[in-house]
């Protein structure tokens, strides 16, 4: 039984003195009621990051890389249908004790049902389903600077739909709906939505997406982003190729290949992304080595070289230049 249950179930006696009430309550009763409280889970996260930028100097920085701390439940509604929910919380500044500490934003919330006959249906705040199938390279890294996307729609205020497979062919779609005033609609009412459609056949997965990048700021466009996501996977190795495009914004190309073997993991990635406005052109180089110290936690490197056209790309203490490198030691606990 997972401690996080136990945990769960002391914490309801505790309060409420309501699930050992029961003096006849069998064993099977109370795993039971245990298995049906919610089940809590989190991570700390560490980094220790050393930037350079050409011709702008350097820092070091020892910081909080995203904990969050969260609770998660479903339950059956009726037979072949799951009620669930979500909720994570972040903002926690795990490396420096002060004002600025504690849990103070939101990561997901979120609501849903599902069933194996249609599907998921989910509202709330959530990685979209483009984000989710398109965007692999960007979510695939613990620092994560530098790397690219070019759609707008966010996390928040979101209505999602996720389809069973149909022969290895899903397909998704989400709505973000943005009220009068709503800041991520510019103070005006708008309604962004996604389309993704991927398909899965033995070592191949395929996955085709677009925004349509209505509830922007009044400062980009509209154009929808397209983007294409291919992922080969083989044994200990896998591939992924992935573009995405947005008239008037920019191209973005990366690729990168993931090798497993034993408790470690090796990546490396690259992304080019071609600005349509300006014609410069930028890149960024990513090798990852991470080792998985037990079924909770890891340690892992993350070295990013980055190269642009432009003079002035990168910033750092009130100078800038066209050449960025970064190396990052971290390690993650989660439950």
């Amino acid at each position: 039984m997972k401690k996080t249950l136990i945990a769960s179930a002391i914490a309801a006696a505790t309060f409420s003195g309501s699930v050992f009430a029961q003096s006849e309550m069998s064993a099977s009763e109370l795993a039971a009621k245990m298995d049906s409280m919610p089940s809590v889970y989190g991570n700390i996260q560490y980094v220790l990051k050393h930037t350079n930028v050409d011709g702008a100097g350097s820092v070091v920085e020892h910081a909080d890389n995203g904990s969050t701390l969260g609770v998660k439940h479903d339950h059956e509604i009726a037979p072949g249908i799951t009620g669930f929910f979500k909720l994570e919380l972040e903002g926690i500044n795990a490396d420096d004790k002060g004002s600025s500490s504690g849990i103070d934003a939101l990561d997901e919330a979120y609501i849903g049902v599902k069933g194996d006959s249609f599907g998921q249906v989910w509202v709330g705040s959530d990685d979209s389903v483009y984000e989710s199938a398109i965007v692999k390279i960007g979510n695939f890294h613990e620092v994560g600077s530098d790397i690219f996307g070019n759609y707008s729609t966010g996390e928040g205020d979101l209505v999602q739909y996720m389809s069973p497979s149909f022969g290895g062919l899903t397909v998704a779609a989400a709505v973000q709906v943005n009220g009068d005033n709503d800041t991520k609609g510019g103070a005006d009412k708008s309604y962004p939505y996604q389309l993704v459609a991927t398909y899965a056949v033995d070592a191949l997965e395929v996955s085709v997406g677009m925004d349509s990048n209505d509830g922007g700021a009044a400062a980009d466009n509209n154009e929808n982003s397209y983007g294409l996501t291919a992922t080969y996977s083989a044994g200990d190795f896998s591939v992924i190729g992935e573009y995405q495009t947005r008239k008037d914004v920019n191209d973005i190309v990366g690729v990168m290949g993931v090798y497993t073997m034993g408790a470690n993991q090796f990546a490396l990635s690259y992304q080019m992304l071609d600005d349509d406005a300006s014609g410069d052109k930028k890149d960024t180089i990513i090798l990852q080595a991470l080792h998985n110290v037990s079924d909770h936690m890891y340690v892992y490197f993350e070295g990013y070289l980055s190269g642009a056209d432009a003079a002035n790309e990168y910033t750092l203490e009130g100078a800038s230049g066209d050449e960025q490198s970064i190396a990052s030691v971290g390690a993650v606990y989660y439950f």
